[in-house]
């Protein structure tokens, strides 16, 4: 019975935008202007990580990995948006869906894992300083980055081909922002149990992992930094800290509550905005939140900014 209702789809229909028609030019703008701040911030970082030689680090070369990420991040959704904002009819390819969820779950998973990455070459830089330079050489970092490119990518390859193997059966309206998996298993009228399976047990490596990972690097870190006597030097190991658990909170906290309540059958408006802070937000605030309290990325801005 399943198999006479399958279609053949050749697009969907986005609806994230459905209720807002009023604001449309004013969402038009306010995504236009943190698509534009997101990318000079990165791209202004990569610059200063490839150009200034005292940033030439383990700790500035996974946050060069980071703002590349986060270009590559947003170029995915926002683009789409933008376009949707200004067109009544806001419509995206069948494979355009397919190459949007691959290339959006890729950059999500790689994320997850690089923030883990991030929070170890903190913990061995403050808990194990005079390993350091053992245990985070260059050929050490490349591997790193490496894995965790590569550890995304696969995910999304599991998940993007087992979510369009699914039979669609008609409704082709994707209530969400961009194409996204929970929102797609909910369209099909095949057997979705697999994919639900797939998203909890791989989510368990891609994403849980890392983040307890992250909570262990820091407990560890913490306990450190509050056994240093000099208040100096506390100061100072927690600001290259903080900026990271920033990062990690607003990230995490963001696109957990997504995927924990992408069960509903109906979210709210509130719950949709919700994975706009993770895709749209922590890209732009990212290399804020980094360089406020840096005082290297300072003095280099300063004499790239001098030299220019």
């Amino acid at each position: 019975m399943e198999a006479q209702n399958e279609t053949d789809l050749t697009e969907f229909i986005i609806l994230g935008f459905k209720n807002l028609k009023k604001v449309r030019l004013l969402l038009f703008i306010g995504f236009f202007i943190t698509y534009l701040c997101t990318m000079l911030w990165n791209a202004f970082i990569i610059t200063l990580v490839i150009v200034d030689q005292k940033l030439r680090t383990p700790m500035y070369f996974f946050l060069g990995n980071l703002s590349f990420l986060d270009i590559c991040y947003t170029s995915t959704t926002i683009p789409q948006m933008l376009a949707h904002l200004l067109s009544e009819r806001n419509t995206i390819p069948y494979m355009g869906c397919v190459l949007q969820v691959y290339f959006f779950f890729s950059f999500v998973g790689t994320e997850c894992l690089l923030l883990a990455v991030m929070a170890f070459d903190r913990y061995v830089a403050i808990c194990n300083p005079l390993r350091y330079t053992l245990l985070i050489g260059k050929d050490i970092c490349l591997q790193l980055a490496t894995a965790c490119w590569a550890g995304g990518f696969l995910n999304s390859v599991v998940h993007t081909t087992f979510a369009f193997q699914l039979p669609f059966c008609g409704d082709n309206h994707i209530d969400a922002f961009y194409c996204d998996i929970p929102p797609l298993l909910k369209l099909s009228c095949g057997d979705t149990s697999l994919n639900q399976v797939l998203l909890l047990s791989i989510g368990l490596f891609i994403a849980w992992t890392p983040l307890v990972c992250i909570l262990l690097s820091y407990t560890y870190i913490i306990s450190t930094v509050l056994k240093i006597q000099s208040s100096e030097g506390r100061q100072k190991a927690f600001s290259t800290c903080s900026s990271h658990i920033t990062v990690v909170l607003l990230y995490y906290g963001s696109s957990l509550f997504t995927y924990s309540t992408s069960n509903s059958s109906h979210p709210s408006n509130h719950a949709k905005l919700i994975p706009v802070i993770y895709s749209v937000l922590t890209p732009l605030l990212n290399p804020i939140i980094y360089t406020l309290r840096n005082k290297d990325v300072k003095n280099a801005s300063k004499n790239m900014i001098g030299k220019s």
